[in-house]
């Protein structure tokens, strides 16, 4: 239980007198931790846009370059604004039915398994190639500010399908626990840097099964 109440607590209007101080407060966190965690694996594909656009001067292409930035990151912010609804919805559920917050262990280790499970999937595969590999030199993107924010809005949410599972574990285990964001942080920056990466999603999904299945037979055997 107390694992519980600290999760719907996490949700709760804590720092600020109204619902909207809290979504603001919430989203000022969000976008500074998806800067964290998402630079990494972002940069390689910045680079990959200026080599597909090139043949302009500097000064514009960093430009364009960086509103491909902005609007990848616009997709994860809008991600965050249903992840903070959505928890604050099911906190105050929590709260109100004693007999769902004492399932939440359960249902948390649900979510760590079903996360794992995806990792094996086409459907993972697929995000995760897009966004390994696209744009490629040659490619002949316009260099145009509207092709770089749609293009920053297409690996945006290639980005965030990839990432779900990953990140339904974050949200799932303690969006404010530093140790979980780091080792989430690490998974989504080895499946997209190192070179095999389909196979480095199916190990991470290996841990996330292995560790699904033991947070669920945990909070049975506690409850």
């Amino acid at each position: 239980m107390p694992g519980s109440w600290a999760m719907s607590m996490a949700w709760m209007r804590m720092s600020g007198p109204t619902w909207l101080g809290a979504a603001v407060s919430f989203l000022g966190m969000w976008a500074v931790m998806m800067v964290a965690m998402m630079l990494p694996p972002l940069v390689p594909m910045l680079w990959r846009y200026r080599q597909a656009v090139g043949g302009m001067g500097a000064m514009r292409l960093g430009g364009l370059t960086a509103l491909v930035g902005v609007g990848y990151f616009f997709v994860w912010n809008v991600f965050g604004m249903v992840a903070f609804a959505l928890g604050v919805a099911l906190a105050a559920i929590q709260m109100q039915l004693p007999a769902l917050a004492r399932a939440v262990p359960i249902v948390v280790g649900g979510v760590v398994l079903i996360a794992g499970v995806l990792q094996f999937t086409a459907w993972k595969a697929h995000h995760l190639a897009c966004c390994r590999e696209a744009p490629g030199r040659g490619c002949g993107l316009r260099a145009s500010a509207g092709t770089a924010w749609r293009h920053g809005l297409r690996l945006g949410l290639h980005c965030s399908y990839c990432c779900a599972g990953l990140m339904a574990i974050l949200l799932g285990l303690g969006v404010m626990d530093l140790r979980v964001m780091a080792l989430v942080t690490a998974a989504i920056a080895a499946e997209r840097l190192a070179p095999a990466g389909v196979r480095v999603a199916q190990g991470i999904g290996v841990i996330g099964v292995g560790a699904g299945l033991l947070l669920i037979a945990r909070a049975a055997a506690l409850g």
